[in-house]
C-alpha cells in the first residue's frame, strides 16, 4: 500500500534500486576513492584526483556464445582478487531479485558462472564467503553454498518448497519489513545463519488470471490477511561441510512474534536477533548462542503504538552497528519522543544519547570512530527538508550542521569509510538534481569549478510557481502544505484546485525536493491548463516532526488523517480567495485512494471530484503486518477497521468518481475494487470505474498502459473538474 506513482517521492536520496542487492556505488574499504560501474566496466576511481582505474573492463563480461553480460550489480570479495558479478534478473514480487551470478578472477581475468545445472535466473543474494573461497546463494527457497575453483555446489537445505522458504521471505515480510537477503556467512566462513519460514498456513489470496490464456487460471499468493497469524519463523545455522541445521531456541511463539533482523555479533558462534511481538510495539534484542541454540535477551524497548524498524539504517537489513570493538552498538529509537541514535553497552544496561537535541534524526549517514564523530541527517527547522549534520560520537556537544546554509531543499550524502570524503547530492522543488563531490568535516568541494554552489548559478531554475506554506486546522494542527498556481495567474480571478494525497504512515508528499508538484499522471501541463495543484500532510505521515505527529495515526487510518487534510483544505478556502470551492477534485493512489475515497465519502460538501487508483476500500482486506502495526488486531478493535475503511462511507457520495484498480494486484488486492463497487450499487451511487486486466499494483505493464492511464485521468478530471479562471 506503499505505492506513490506520482513520483513526487522523486527524492533521488542514496537508495538501491533493488533493495539488498548491492549498489552499483561502492567506496574502497580504505575510503580513498570508489567503484562504479561505466560503459568501460567496472571502474575505480581515486579522490581528490579523480583518477581511473579499470578493475573489470566490460569487454571481458562475455559468455562462451560470445554475448555481453550486463552488470547490474557486484560485490567484490574481501583480498580483492574476484568480483561477483549479477546479471539477468528478473522480478521477485516488487524488486528484480533473482537472476545469475558470474565470478571474476581478476589476475587470471578468467570468468566462471555459479549455479550451474540451477534453473536460469534462479539465483538470489549471492555472496562470497569472508575467505574469498566460496559463495552461497538461494535458488527455489533452498540454499547452497559452491567452492569457487572447483565448482563443486554442496545444496545445504533440502526441504524448500513454493511455501517452505529458506534463505528469503515471504510476501508480508518482503513487503512490510524489506526482507529479502535471509542469510549470513559467519565470519569464520565455516556456516551459514539462516530463515526458515514456513507458509503452509498462510491461506493463499486466489488472483484470476484472464488475459493470457483462453481458459483462466489461479494465480495464488501466500498473503496473511489482516487478523490472520503470520508465518511461523525458525533461525537455522547451517556448517558447510556437513550441510547439518541447527536450529536456535528462540521463546515465544514463532506464529506470533517477528523476527525482521538477524546478523552474526562479531563475537565467535553467536547472532543477535531482534524479535517484534505481534502487535509490533515491543521489540526484544537477543543473543543467541549457535553452539547450543540458547537465547539471551539484553535489551528491549515497548511503545504505545508501534516500534519502527524502518528509521534504521536505510537500505540495511541490521538494525544496529557496533562500535568500540563490539563492546556498544548504536541504536535508533523513539523513546524520548524523537528518533534518536542512542550508543548503548553490549550487555544492553548502559545507553547515552547521541543526536541531542529536540529533533528527528532523519537518517544515519556514517559513523566515524578515528574521529568521534556521528554524521546524519536532519531538519529541525523544517520538516520539508533534509541536511547533512556532524555530532560527537561520545554524545557531548551539540549537533553541527555541514551543508551549506544557502543551498535550501533537500541533501543526501554518501560519506566514506574514514569520513573524509562524500558523495553530496541536493534538489529542491525547483532545482533538479545536482551532485558535487566533498572533503569532510569542512563540506568543501574537491571540483569547486563543478561544484553544485557552481551549478546551481549556471541554472536556470524550473519554471514552477509553488509556494511552500503552513496552514492550521479548526483544531489547531498545523499543517505543512505546498500549491502550484497556474500560468498567468490571477489573484483576482478564482481556479479549480486538485490536490494529490497521500495520507498513511509509509510516506510523506511535501517534500522540497525535485518532482514536487508535478503530476505524472496527467497529459499536459496543469498550471498551463489553468489548475491550483496542491498538497498538504497530515498527522501520521512520517514527516520528521517528533514521534506524537507520526503516531497520531495509531488505529485511526482513515479518520484523523482524513480529518487533517480536510482541515488544511477548508482552511486553504477560507485564507486564498481565489480558490474555487465549487471545483475541489483530490487524486491519490494506494494509501492515497483509500485517502481520496474517504475524503469524498466523508467530506462531499468540499470534496466534488475524485480519481482513486488502486485503493484499500476495506482495511480488514489488507497484509496483518501493515495494518496491524498501523491499527492493532482486529480481534480486538475491529471498529476502527471499520470506520477508517471507504465502503462503510460510500453511501455519502454525492460527487464524480473515477474508480481504478489492476485485477492482477497482489498487493492491494483488486477485491477492494469489487467489494467497493458493491456497496456503491447498493447504494445507488453513479460512478466511473476501470479495470486494468491482469496489472499489478503500479499498473504499468502492457503496452499503452501508462499512456491510456494517463489519458483516462486527465479527460475524467478536465470533464469533471473543469480548468481555466473564472
Amino acid at each position: 500500500m506503499k505505492h506513490f506513482v506520482n513520483t513526487l517521492i522523486l527524492t533521488f536520496l542514496s537508495f538501491q534500486l533493488y533493495s539488498q542487492i548491492p549498489d552499483t556505488f561502492q567506496w574502497l574499504p580504505d575510503g580513498a576513492g570508489y567503484r562504479d560501474v561505466t560503459e568501460q566496466g567496472i571502474v575505480e576511481t581515486a579522490l581528490p584526483s579523480r583518477q581511473e582505474k579499470v578493475i573489470v573492463a566490460q569487454d571481458l563480461l562475455k559468455k562462451a556464445n560470445g554475448s555481453p553480460i550486463e552488470i547490474r550489480s557486484y560485490t567484490i570479495s574481501q583480498a580483492g582478487d574476484k568480483v561477483l558479478i549479477y546479471t539477468n534478473s528478473k522480478r521477485v514480487w516488487r524488486y528484480q531479485t533473482r537472476g545469475d551470478y558470474w565470478v571474476f578472477d581478476v589476475a587470471g581475468k578468467t570468468l566462471k558462472q555459479l549455479g550451474k545445472g540451477l534453473p536460469e535466473s534462479s539465483l538470489m543474494f549471492a555472496k562470497f564467503s569472508p575467505d574469498g573461497k566460496k559463495a552461497a546463494y538461494v535458488s527455489k527457497h533452498n540454499v547452497y553454498a559452491e567452492d569457487i575453483q572447483s565448482g563443486e555446489i554442496k545444496q545445504l537445505t533440502t526441504d524448500g518448497t513454493d511455501r517452505v522458504i529458506n534463505g528469503t521471505f515471504d510476501w508480508a515480510y518482503e513487503e512490510e519489513f524489506d526482507c529479502r537477503d535471509g542469510f549470513r556467512w559467519s565470519g569464520d566462513s565455516k556456516s551459514i545463519a539462516y530463515w526458515q519460514l514456513d507458509a503452509r498456513k498462510i491461506r493463499n489470496f486466489l488472483m484470476i488470471n484472464t488475459t493470457d490464456s483462453i481458459y483462466s487460471f489461479n494465480v495464488p499468493v501466500e498473503y496473511p490477511k489482516v487478523g490472520e497469524t503470520p508465518s511461523p519463523y525458525k533461525i537455522g545455522v547451517v556448517d558447510i561441510t556437513s550441510a547439518q541445521t541447527k536450529w536456535m531456541n528462540i521463546p515465544g511463539d514463532p506464529q506470533n512474534t517477528y523476527v525482521p533482523r538477524m546478523e552474526w555479533s562479531g563475537m565467535p558462534n553467536e547472532l543477535v536477533i531482534q524479535q517484534l511481538n505481534r502487535k509490533q510495539n515491543e521489540s526484544t534484542l537477543l543473543y543467541i548462542n549457535t553452539t547450543d541454540g540458547s537465547a539471551t535477551p539484553f535489551y528491549t524497548e515497548k511503545d504505545a503504538a508501534w516500534i519502527d524498524i524502518k528509521s534504521r539504517w536505510e537500505n540495511d537489513p541490521m538494525g544496529w552497528d557496533w562500535i568500540n570493538n563490539g563492546k556498544e552498538f548504536l541504536w535508533v529509537s523513539e523513546k524520548d519522543g524523537w528518533r534518536h541514535t542512542y550508543r548503548i553497552s553490549r550487555d544492553g544496561k548502559k545507553e547515552t544519547l547521541v543526536t541531542i537535541g529536540n529533533f528527528d534524526m532523519i537518517n544515519p549517514v556514517r559513523i566515524d570512530e578515528k574521529s568521534n564523530a556521528y554524521y546524519f541527517t536532519a531538519s529541525p527547522d523544517n520538516a520539508t527538508q533534509a541536511y547533512l549534520y556532524r555530532i560527537s560520537l561520545d554524545g557531548k556537544g551539540k549537533p553541527e550542521r555541514l551543508t551549506p546554509a544557502n543551498q535550501s531543499g533537500t541533501h543526501s550524502y554518501e560519506i566514506s569509510p574514514g569520513g573524509k570524503f562524500a558523495r553530496h547530492q541536493f534538489s529542491n522543488a525547483k532545482t533538479a538534481p545536482l551532485q558535487e563531490w566533498i572533503s569532510l568535516p569542512k563540506h568543501v568541494s574537491i571540483d569547486p569549478a563543478n561544484s553544485i554552489a557552481q551549478s546551481a548559478d549556471k541554472i536556470n531554475a524550473a519554471k514552477l510557481n509553488i509556494e511552500f506554506f503552513k496552514v492550521k486546522t479548526e483544531e489547531g494542527i498545523e499543517i505543512d502544505a505546498w500549491m502550484v498556481k497556474p500560468t498567468n495567474f490571477d489573484p483576482a480571478k478564482k481556479y479549480p484546485i486538485v490536490f494529490m494525497v497521500y495520507g498513511e504512515p509509509a510516506g510523506s508528499t511535501v517534500k522540497d525536493t525535485y518532482g514536487t508538484g508535478r503530476n505524472r499522471l496527467y497529459s499536459g501541463s496543469m498550471a498551463d491548463d489553468g489548475y491550483i495543484y496542491a498538497s498538504v500532510d497530515n498527522r501520521g505521515t512520517p514527516s520528521p516532526k517528533g514521534a506524537a505527529w507520526r503516531k497520531a495515526i495509531y488505529k485511526n487510518i482513515g479518520t484523523i488523517n482524513i480529518k487533517d487534510i480536510d482541515g488544511a483544505a477548508t482552511a486553504m478556502f477560507k485564507q486564498y480567495a481565489f480558490i474555487d470551492t465549487s471545483r475541489v477534485a483530490v487524486h491519490g493512489w494506494s494509501g492515497g485512494g483509500s485517502s481520496t475515497l474517504n475524503l469524498l465519502f466523508q467530506y462531499p460538501q468540499h470534496f466534488k471530484t475524485g480519481i482513486a487508483v488502486a485503493a484499500v476500500a476495506n482495511q480488514l482486506t489488507y497484509d496483518n503486518i501493515y495494518q496491524e502495526r498501523y491499527m492493532g488486531v482486529p480481534q480486538e478493535n475491529r471498529e476502527d477497521f471499520v470506520k477508517g475503511s471507504p465502503i462503510t462511507h460510500a453511501k455519502n457520495l454525492r460527487g464524480n468518481l473515477l474508480y481504478i484498480h489492476g485485477t492482477g494486484d497482489d498487493n492491494v488486492h483488486y477485491q477492494n475494487a469489487e467489494m467497493l463497487v458493491n456497496e456503491l450499487i447498493k447504494n445507488d451511487k453513479v460512478f466511473q470505474f476501470m479495470p486494468y486486466p491482469n496489472r499489478s499494483h503500479g499498473i504499468s505493464e502492457g503496452e499503452g498502459t501508462s499512456r491510456h492511464l494517463r489519458s483516462l485521468f486527465t479527460d475524467y478530471l478536465k470533464k469533471n473538474c473543469p480548468p481555466g479562471a473564472r
